[in-house]
């Protein structure tokens, strides 16, 4: 049996991101074989990563990657906000947004298919760092966007990635562009226009509004007059050419884009956890998991 020296454990644990025992055995388990033992700790490491699979990781962090003509904007879960703050998850987030703009691909399913990073598929990555780290990490959605050469992209990520917003302006500047993402950012509009919105989602709000109306006791033959204000209301309320603009209220988003010499083609947003089911845990009894 080879002998295991101390600076080998070092390096494969610098390699790796493995604890230090792990290391010691890995080199025991595969003779000395350096590289059988970077196979061994990554199979170890993914097996952990399995063992983590039904946690809930609805923290996180969210980002936007812009190269020339295409943008993606996407979201990298952990189960904890402390492990978004660590410079291992800041890295991978970066370095998954490079690599799925460097794939070509369009959709989350194509990332994960194509992309690489250092050679490796984002499922393999995305386990390995979930060993190093500790914590179930996912990449759980994103969408790439492409513009034309007249457009541009306006790029803002707010609260150091909890918020990501990623616009496309027709004929204006990049600064405008990032002027109304920083407005999607903040106030979060559900629509671009009121064409946008189904006539089913219409229908529902309406019928809403329309009880609310006779609920509080207004007369039946003013009630559908005032429905169809209160609609309208809502309506721009939630359109984001529509909304009055964060920097400046006294105009419409859409006459601030005209102003800049262009409109808006198209706007996504992400927040970190939307949509996920958050488990309520007592912080005492968080603590003594961790221990346990």
């Amino acid at each position: 049996m080879a002998t295991i020296k101390a600076s080998d454990v070092k390096v494969l644990r610098e390699q790796t991101g493995a604890g230090m025992m792990d290391c010691k055995k890995a080199l025991k388990e595969t003779d000395g074989d350096f590289d059988a033992a970077v196979k061994y700790l990554r199979e170890k490491g993914m097996s952990k990563a399995a063992k983590k699979a039904d946690r809930i990781a609805a923290e996180g962090l969210t980002n936007v990657k812009v190269d020339g003509n295409k943008a993606v904007i996407y979201e990298l879960n952990s189960e904890t906000d402390f492990v978004a703050k660590n410079d291992q998850f800041k890295q991978l987030i970066e370095d998954l947004g490079t690599a799925i703009l460097a794939s070509d691909s369009k959709n989350l399913e194509e990332a994960k298919a194509n992309a690489k990073v250092d050679g490796k598929d984002l499922d393999t990555a995305i386990a390995e760092a979930t060993s190093k780290i500790g914590e179930k990490l996912t990449l759980r959605r994103l969408q790439v966007v492409e513009k034309n050469d007249e457009q541009s992209f306006g790029a803002y990520v707010h609260m150091g990635g909890k918020i990501s917003a990623l616009t496309v302006l027709n004929g204006a500047s990049e600064e405008a562009a990032k002027d109304v993402a920083m407005h999607v950012a903040a106030i979060n509009p559900r629509y671009l226009k009121s064409d946008d919105i189904s006539d089913d989602v219409i229908a529902a709000e309406r019928e809403t509004l329309r009880k609310e109306a006779l609920n509080e006791g207004k007369p039946e033959h003013i009630v559908d007059k005032m429905v169809e204000g209160r609609l309208n209301k809502y309506l721009k309320e939630i359109c984001l050419v529509n909304q009055p603009f964060v920097k400046d209220p006294d105009q419409s988003v859409e006459n601030y884009v005209k102003q800049a010499g262009g409109d808006v083609e198209s706007f996504v947003r992400l927040e970190v956890g939307e949509g996920v089911e958050k488990k309520s845990e007592d912080f005492a009894d968080e603590v003594k998991s961790q221990m346990g």
